[in-house]
């Protein structure tokens, strides 16, 4: 079932049921209106009768008969009796008609003053009459002809109105349903359009108001994301098979060299040294794939733990300096924390000291004098850390791209790299919630600034 239909039918459940409600308390009540207004009248009736017959002297029980059949409020198949103590018929508004009553009835009447009940299709009443010490029963019923005409046309207008507006509220709900739901089949119409090779299109908005629209722009956002994540795969292939087909071509290279003719040692050992260096360097472009993966993988299965974000910067001081003796770095704090807690952070402290290491390596491999100035800062939000060098800088339209994968500054081609590291540190230090930001000048060095928000 098409989800028209669906809403249609439960939009008509509801109606109909609402009307079907409505249209049986109206005639129950109706119907309720009708029988007490009718034994009201049976009471009327049998009051005014017992009391022309008892207190009246002028009226006799023929006179009485006459008044009973000619009055203009007679009564369908209306009938007046009256009974002594003795359960004895001391009046009867109809002689022609054979009497039947029940005894327990009129024991009944005694008992309980005034009844109301049937006597077959006919509504009847009875009522304990006392005048000078007699007790007198009178019973008095009627068909209400008129009434319950009137319940049937009830019964039949309602029944016909019933049915026009369970039709009208199929055919309005099948009618709304069609178009409350066109803006969504004409986003159908375009998302089936859209394939992997054009995802720049986009879905209409319309008023970016109300639900469907909000649905579109959330699927406009989705598909931006995937556009973007497509493009980047794609720069990555594209980045990662040029950067595989240089060492692997040298290796090629070397290799044929070696077999072209007999080689003395010395040559030997050259070839195999190149050899080794192009391996190193595969080896190392490697092992920045597999790190950049691992990032983009697992980045929402991280632990995180409450560390010193001062801590971990000295912790990557140790090992990079402890790895490259050649390398210098000097830590300082800018302002003194002013409570314990500024320095404290959510992170994963593995994949924080990469960052440090990464931003410190390159900080010192593009200085002359291979020293990075770290300084460390914090205020009612962050915790900043700063990394300053004195090396190569980065052009204004570099900095635009530096931290995409694969990226290298024009400048910085000599150097050796892969252009994957600073793409890693920005992945990881979003990861943490944190920014990481670059100042720089051509020829007068660069200011990395990570700040991560401390707890």
């Amino acid at each position: 079932m098409t989800i028209r239909n669906r809403i249609a039918l439960q939009f008509s459940l509801i109606v109909a049921t609402i009307l079907i409600v409505f249209s049986v308390l109206i005639y129950l009540v109706s119907a309720t209106y009708r029988r007490e207004e009718f034994y009201d009248r049976l009471k009327n009736k049998a009051r005014t009768t017992v009391r022309f017959l008892i207190e009246v002297k002028e009226v006799d029980r023929e006179l009485l008969k006459i008044i009973d059949r000619n009055t203009l409020t007679a009564l369908f198949d209306e009938k007046v009796l009256i009974f002594d103590a003795k359960n004895r018929l001391i009046y009867s508004s109809v002689d022609d008609q054979i009497i039947y009553y029940r005894t327990a009835l009129l024991d009944e009447v005694r008992r309980k003053k005034e009844i109301e009940t049937f006597s077959e299709h006919n509504e009847l009443v009875g009522l304990l009459y006392r005048q000078n010490g007699r007790d007198l029963v009178v019973l008095a019923s009627a068909y209400d002809q008129f009434g319950k005409s009137k319940l049937e046309n009830l019964r039949l207008t309602l029944g016909w109105g019933l049915l026009a507006g369970l039709s009208i509220t199929i055919g309005l709900g099948i009618f709304f349903a069609g178009q409350s739901l066109r803006p969504i089949n004409q986003i159908n119409q375009q998302v089936s359009t859209i394939t992997a090779r054009n995802l720049q299109q986009r879905l209409d908005e319309g008023n970016r108001q109300d639900e469907i629209a909000r649905l579109a722009m959330n699927f406009n956002d989705v598909l931006h994301r995937l556009h973007q994540a497509f493009e980047q795969q794609r720069s990555f292939v594209s980045h990662a098979s040029h950067e595989l087909r240089t060492p692997l071509a040298a290796l090629k290279s070397e290799i044929q060299l070696g077999l072209r003719r007999p080689l003395t040692v010395t040559e030997h050992t050259e070839v195999l040294t190149n050899l080794l260096s192009d391996t190193d360097r595969l080896i190392g472009l490697t092992n920045s794939l597999l790190l950049l993966a691992r990032t983009l993988e697992t980045s929402n299965q991280v632990a995180f733990q409450t560390i010193r974000a001062d801590d971990v910067v000295f912790l990557a001081k140790d090992e990079l300096v402890s790895a490259k003796p050649q390398y210098r770095v000097s830590v300082d704090y800018s302002n003194l924390p002013e409570t314990e807690t500024e320095t404290l952070i959510k992170a994963n402290e593995e994949l924080l000291k990469q960052v440090f290491l990464n931003l410190f390596d390159n900080a010192c491999k593009y200085s002359l004098d291979h020293t990075a100035q770290v300084r460390i800062s914090t205020d009612s939000q962050y915790c900043r850390i700063t990394i300053q060098d004195k090396g190569i800088g980065i052009s204004t339209q570099d900095q635009v791209h530096i931290f995409e994968p694969f990226y290298r500054s024009t400048n910085a081609l000599d150097y050796q790299g892969f252009g994957i590291g600073l793409s890693i540190c920005m992945k990881l230090i979003e990861l943490h919630m944190g920014t990481l930001s670059v100042e720089s000048k051509l020829g007068e060095g660069s200011t990395f600034t990570v700040s991560l928000p401390h707890v």
